[in-house]
């Protein structure tokens, strides 16, 4: 009898140390699902909210600036000061001019820095240059006008055009490198070794099979690069200076949109406030196409999974 009321008590612990074991995982699944809900809610929160911060940066850019764009906005120079009318012809020149020539020094330097040290790049070296890149990245963009100030307007005697270009390249070069060499690191090593079994020199694998493969990231941050270069303004000041009239010559001090804007923002004249907004708008519209048009014509490559 008593041994029947033991493993009757027994069961009974059993059973409710099994309940207590369930309650306990229940709460704990339940516990773990409120905290994801939280943190879904509080991710899509934070993306919304950004995503309405970026909206209201454009939608108040576009409100202030689309009264002054006309076609003289796009043709003509400034008018000399208090006066209404003219444009921003040559700052828009002159910001595809520095830009293109700031792209053919970049480019090639952060392109080939980028293979070195996802392809080549070990030991101390290769931290050396990363540590150099980023370093580069992090610094204020008046420091680099400041140091290109120094270097090549006083050794050339003049404010110039090329100047700006080697700013806005310095700008540009380690954008381009870090994260060209971010996107060939996403290429399988078995591609490169399949390569190389042909018999392919090293070289070959890289231009043939490993740039080819991720193409799309590369232009994409090299694009990158560039519209962080088009929106900078203190390296400028203390290297082109600006211009109120064409100028195709890269030895004399250029326009650049930006340095209009500033020019313009500055002013006490309500025209050239309206001017300062549309020159802005022209800026983010020219980004926005030039970088929907390389994804578009790049669309049709796709990463080797």
């Amino acid at each position: 009898m008593e041994q029947t009321k033991t493993s009757a008590l027994g069961a009974v612990n059993v059973n409710q140390q099994r309940e207590a074991l369930f309650t306990h995982e229940e709460a704990r699944y339940l516990r773990r699902k409120a905290t994801g809900s939280f943190m879904v809610g509080l991710l899509t929160t934070l993306t919304a909210l950004s995503v309405l911060i970026l909206f209201i940066i454009v939608a108040y850019i576009t409100i202030s600036g689309i009264g002054g764009i006309n076609l003289a906005f796009f043709t003509d120079t400034p008018k000399p000061m208090g006066e209404a009318g003219g444009g921003i012809a040559q700052a828009i020149l002159g910001t595809f001019e520095m830009l293109i020539v700031g792209a053919i020094i970049a480019i090639p330097v952060g392109v080939g820095t980028a293979i070195y040290m996802a392809e080549y790049g070990q030991g101390w070296l290769a931290s050396t240059v990363r540590f150099c890149l980023e370093l580069l990245a992090s610094l204020p963009s008046i420091v680099i006008g400041v140091f290109v100030w120094a270097v090549v307007v006083r050794t050339l005697g003049s404010f110039s055009g090329l100047a700006g270009a080697i700013a806005l390249s310095f700008i540009m070069i380690p954008i381009i490198a870090r994260s060209v060499e971010e996107i060939l690191r996403l290429v399988p090593n078995s591609l490169r070794e399949a390569g190389l079994a042909l018999g392919v020199p090293r070289w070959r694998v890289i231009l043939g099979v490993v740039i080819p493969t991720v193409l799309p990231g590369i232009v994409t941050g090299i694009v990158l690069s560039i519209a962080r270069a088009a929106g900078e303004t203190a390296p400028l000041l203390l290297t082109s200076l600006g211009n109120e009239f064409f100028n195709f010559n890269l030895s004399k001090p250029m326009a650049a949109i930006p340095l209009q804007i500033y020019n313009y923002a500055a002013s006490p004249y309500d025209d050239w406030h309206k001017k300062a907004w549309a020159a802005t708008l022209v800026l983010v519209v020219v980004v926005a196409i030039f970088s929907g048009a390389i994804r578009f014509t790049m669309r049709k490559f796709r990463y080797v999974r």
